[in-house]
């Protein structure tokens, strides 16, 4: 039968009692009950194993494809996931970025030590739920602090099934993606998976040449009617007039950038990644955005040449991933990053002006400048690295970036593109 030992420790205020020493005064002694714990003894006088632990135990692994294994806690969902590991160097807007189809398949390790501070709500949301494969983070926030919650990150987590693990070492990590590149990985709660089989698992994950657009697409044409609220609005002329008429291809498309569309003047019509060119010019656009998404622009070639056939008939503005298939089109190539770029810090110099604007960046991908044709010019450029930022064919009406301009998270230097793809469009009506 085990015996029970009961510790009562008891502190005092030995400042005061020292001061009282010095002044021969009365010490105010306070007395405090610090713990008061039973530890179960065995019949040999051992401690037994405490069944009730005061904090959570780690209880989840990520194992990387080079063999390392990282112990963890998990919050959010349970089971077992496979993704591509990528880093995310945002301080703040982890709810855009959680709900940012351009992550499907992925890993994002937030290199912010913090997250969870502000909470959830349902106005920063960049699509109807998560499609990254799960979190990483160094510390989660048990309390809520921000007058927009509405609820807690680990419980959107779980009601979207997104699992997510924290108390992990994500400074050493980001250094080996840093260092090795992107990395695949394995997500798993589940004790029962031994270690190798979870490397093998890694090991066997393909992201390379996968079509990630058509799961993360809508299904059918929908207008686009939401509005960008005054006060959130930064860049508004009071444009309410819906004066331009523009198709969204649909990749996997962010809200912010239908809400600053419209907040222009746009009347946007949204459409799958697979929908017929053809059926987008009976619709007589005033021009054509295709849009961000996920994945290998290389593994999609009808939506390849869906963007050549819409060449030279109607303005045309690429976002990410419609950048890298405008690429694509006007006959250049694209190539894998070794860890891509993902953050809201990323400088980039407009060419054309020689101004620099800080920029909200997610993309494994990029376009090769060398293999553009003659006449396709490189407008922007990354200050970090030197690749290809933004493009322009002006005999074709053509205009392309890298990066995120809608600022969702992130800053607001690019804003002006929105108002240089509506100048595009008006030149087209006067020249039509």
């Amino acid at each position: 039968m085990a015996a029970k030992i009961g510790i009562d420790i008891n502190l005092r205020n030995f400042s005061a009692s020292y001061s009282a020493r010095r002044t021969n005064k009365p010490a105010n002694v306070q007395r405090f009950t610090v713990v008061k714990c039973s530890v179960n003894l065995t019949s040999n006088g051992t401690a037994a194993t405490l069944v009730e632990r005061p904090w959570k135990p780690f209880d989840a692994r990520l194992v990387l494809e080079d063999g390392s294994v990282w112990n963890a806690k998990s919050f959010g969902a349970s089971g077992t996931q496979v993704g591509e590991v990528v880093f995310n160097t945002s301080l703040t807007g982890y709810q855009e970025i959680i709900t940012d189809p351009s992550y499907a398949g992925q890993f994002v390790l937030m290199t912010c030590p913090q997250i969870g501070n502000t909470g959830i709500n349902f106005d920063d949301e960049e699509s109807k739920q998560c499609y990254l494969r799960g979190v990483i983070i160094r510390s989660l926030t048990i309390s809520t602090s921000n007058w927009r919650a509405a609820g807690k990150l680990s419980d959107y987590l779980a009601e979207n099934n997104t699992m997510g693990i924290y108390d992990v070492d994500t400074r050493a990590i980001t250094r080996r993606l840093r260092q090795d590149g992107s990395l695949k990985g394995v997500l798993s709660t589940e004790s029962s998976k031994k270690d190798e089989e979870l490397v093998q698992m890694a090991r066997t994950f393909n992201i390379i040449g996968v079509d990630s657009i058509t799961d993360v697409s809508c299904t059918a044409p929908y207008e686009w009617v939401d509005k960008t609220a005054s006060e959130w609005e930064f860049n508004n002329k009071g444009s309410d007039d819906k004066s331009f008429r523009v198709v969204a291809y649909d990749f996997g498309i962010k809200h912010n950038i239908l809400r600053r569309l419209a907040s222009c003047g746009c009347k946007i019509t949204v459409v799958p990644s697979t929908w017929p060119a053809s059926e987008t010019l009976k619709m007589k656009p005033d021009g054509v955005l295709f849009s961000n998404g996920p994945g290998d622009p290389s593994a999609v070639p009808y939506a390849v040449e869906t963007v050549k056939e819409m060449l030279g008939k109607v303005p045309v503005f690429g976002i990410c991933m419609g950048h890298q298939l405008l690429g694509q089109a006007l006959g250049g190539k694209t190539f894998k990053m070794k860890f891509g770029h993902h953050g809201g810090n990323h400088p980039v110099r407009n060419l054309r002006n020689g101004r620099v604007e800080i920029s909200a960046q997610n993309h494994n991908y990029a376009v090769d400048p060398v293999s553009l044709p003659e006449g396709i010019e490189v407008t922007h450029v990354n200050l970090n690295d030197g690749s290809c930022a933004g493009l322009a064919f002006p005999a074709l009406s053509v205009m392309s970036l890298q990066y995120h301009p809608e600022a969702s998270p992130g800053p607001h230097d690019s804003d002006l593109v929105f108002r240089e793809f509506i100048h595009l469009m008006e030149k087209g009506k006067t020249n039509a």
